[in-house]
């Protein structure tokens, strides 16, 4: 028997529960892992919230720990080896946050070795997000600004040191006056709070009244204008999320007239391709073996405690990742 991360019905942090599970064996092409850290994502508090799903049903895309078993037709793993996970693959089919996890061996990778259980489970979910939006689809160089709204958030964060890595400009946005200092530490450019700043004015200054070439944005909502016109004319507006609640209002007219590429982008088409999943995975493990990338990690929390760390993932105050940690 396994405790297990749970939900019965959806709703607030407050409807998962930890259940004891017996747990399988791996099937084919299948490793069981005894975890020992697990991130938590925003796609992780969307399917708690707002996804139909077969009830109870299990949760969570990443998480580390040591190989435990190993399925038929699996090759390059042995019993302990110090393994995390990539989100290739829908939570509900393997359902990853609890003592144990079976996950598709394609999700399993052996991470770097000088990082922590913690930091590996910090690790894929954002630099991979970051990773495919800013190097293979804005193609981002050295001297590009690009701009970064919820910056404090994990992927706003690996987001911040990628471009760092390649030598681009990153300019975060932030709702809180309070993030701003943190922010340039962790390597932003400057940092423009919206509701305090106007926008489009300071980031005209910033660039010198180019506009910034790259806008990688996870809010939508009527921000997004705003952002359409801080954009250079043949610059590339990403999206990958929607946390606005609010209708995103797109300036056709202005998109048009700067020839601006607006592009939707999923974290997935990169992990479920197996040959841009193993350039990017080689390509951050790079990075962070030689210390140009380091998982920032906001709160972690004990297991027994995943209400809390839900919680404190939906109240907005967290710079980086939350993590929960898994007793031995």
């Amino acid at each position: 028997m396994s405790k297990i991360v749970r939900f019965h019905t959806t709703g607030g942090p407050e409807v998962l529960t930890l259940e004891d599970v017996e747990v399988r064996e791996p099937r084919q092409g299948e490793i069981r892992i005894r975890t020992r850290a697990l991130g938590v994502n925003r796609a992780d508090a969307m399917l708690r919230s707002d996804h139909p799903s077969e009830f109870p049903s299990g949760i969570g895309w990443e998480a580390s720990g040591e190989v435990d078993a190993i399925g038929p037709d699996v090759e390059g793993f042995t019993i302990g080896d110090a393994v995390s996970l990539i989100p290739c693959f829908r939570a509900t089919d393997h359902p990853i946050h609890g003592e144990m996890a079976i996950a598709p061996a394609s999700a399993v990778v052996k991470h770097p070795g000088t990082l922590s259980w913690e930091q590996a489970a910090a690790l894929w979910g954002q630099y991979l997000t970051a990773y495919g939006a800013l190097i293979e689809t804005a193609d981002l160089k050295a001297g590009d600004t690009v701009v970064i709204p919820a910056a404090s958030s994990s992927v706003g964060l690996a987001a911040i040191q990628i471009a760092r890595s390649v030598g681009a400009r990153p300019v975060a946005l932030t709702r809180s006056s309070s993030k701003r200092r943190r922010l340039l530490d962790e390597g932003a450019e400057a940092v423009v709070v919206t509701g305090e700043d106007d926008m489009v004015t300071r980031l005209n200054e910033l660039t010198d009244g180019h506009g910034a070439r790259v806008i990688f944005d996870p809010v939508g909502g009527p921000a997004l204008a705003d952002l359409i016109g801080a954009a250079a004319p043949g610059g590339t507006v990403i999206l990958y999320g929607a946390l606005s609640n609010e209708a995103t209002t797109l300036p056709v007219l202005q998109a048009i007239g700067k020839s601006l590429t607006i592009w939707g982008y999923k974290v997935f088409e990169l992990t479920t391709d197996v040959e841009r999943r193993k350039a990017a995975v080689d390509w951050i493990a790079d990075a962070v073996a030689r210390k140009v990338l380091r998982p920032v990690i906001d709160t972690v929390f004990p297991l027994e405690d995943i209400v809390g760390a839900h919680r404190r993932l939906e109240s907005g105050a967290q710079v980086g990742k939350i993590v929960v940690t898994v007793p031995r």
